[in-house]
């Protein structure tokens, strides 16, 4: 059985480190291993007990925490060797808090297409730490904020009670218009056992439940000009699935740097289940079978975040496919 891998990531003093160390010594990260980039950065000195072997301590709740200070595939294999020789505990999952300015996809490529990890490891979800205080400096002066809130499936808001109900309404709203698939909540909501943290997103036990979560069946029409756009994109009749596949690739192929992320939910043709997907640019994590369809609503739903793809072409580029399809048909 593969260990779910979480990504915690979120810009430069959002307060990822702060949520951890609160999250910490809850009993319900004793079956967690927290990899971090370098030791010193979470500030857990004062949580220490032992050392259980090289640069890995053992905190109260359990919770297995490493530092991460050379290639994360070399990491993760490590550790589950060190697991299987019972140098560490036994641990259900993977927490990975990135540096501030990591883009997720690089990790995910990591970890969702080596055929070491494969086997091992499956990505389960990307969190995103916003700094309510600074997130419009953040996301004027640097891509990465928009990249880490482009691939998140969930954000999480720190720093609320430093500005007021009108600032967090906004940035609330600015968020569901660059991602409106992402669950929001405040760190402030956040417990040591909340699935918003420690769930395994659509490779969980509850997939259905997850996608239900997605917004594809209303997304917000409006778009944020100069930062990202979201196209939505729908289709009501069952779709060939090589076919799909063939545009799908073709497009990440071609444009993938500037597909931020892409979730959606399709009604393929010979199947009586839906099937999900999603990725971050050039990477998509395996389709997942669901076993009914959320709303009840039969047809298929795509959502793109896209930068600098203009978002006219990709529709163009859908329904060339369509007409494709059809022909086919």
């Amino acid at each position: 059985m593969s260990i779910p891998f979480n990504l915690v990531t979120g810009f430069l003093g959002s307060g990822k480190t702060t949520l951890l160390k609160r999250l910490l010594t809850g009993e319900a990260l004793g079956d967690t291993v927290l990899l971090v980039n370098e030791f010193g950065e979470i500030g857990i000195d004062h949580l220490l007990v032992e050392e259980i072997a090289p640069d890995a301590v053992l905190l109260p709740s359990g919770c297995v925490c490493c530092s991460v200070r050379g290639d994360l595939k070399q990491a993760l294999l490590e550790l589950d060797a060190k697991r299987a020789r019972g140098e560490l505990p036994a641990f259900r999952r993977v927490l990975l808090e990135t540096t501030g300015l990591a883009e997720p996809a690089p990790i995910l490529a990591t970890v969702a297409t080596d055929h070491q990890l494969r086997g091992r490891y499956r990505f389960g979800l990307i969190i995103t730490v916003v700094d309510a205080q600074h997130a419009v400096t953040q996301a004027a002066l640097h891509p990465e904020w928009l990249a880490q809130v482009a691939a998140a499936d969930r954000l999480l808001i720190s720093k609320a009670d430093v500005v007021d109900a009108d600032a967090i309404d906004q940035l609330r709203q600015r968020l569901s218009r660059l991602n409106p698939a992402a669950v929001q909540a405040l760190t402030t909501e956040i417990d040591d056992h909340d699935a918003l943290l420690l769930d395994a997103g659509v490779h969980g036990p509850d997939p259905g439940g997850e996608v239900a979560q997605w917004r594809l069946f209303s997304p917000p029409k409006a778009s944020v000009h100069g930062e990202a756009q979201v196209c939505c994109l729908e289709f009501d009749r069952p779709l060939d699935w090589m076919l799909f596949g063939v545009w799908l690739s073709m497009l990440l192929r071609c444009h993938g740097q500037r597909i931020l992320r892409v979730k959606g939910i399709l009604d393929v043709a010979g199947s009586a289940s839906p099937v999900v997907i999603h990725g971050v640019q050039h990477c998509l994590h395996a389709p997942v079978h669901l076993a009914a369809w959320p709303k009840g609503e039969r047809h298929s739903r795509l959502v793109f975040i896209v930068r600098g793809l203009e978002v006219a072409a990709l529709r163009r580029s859908f329904t060339a496919f369509l007409g494709r399809a059809e022909h086919a048909l």
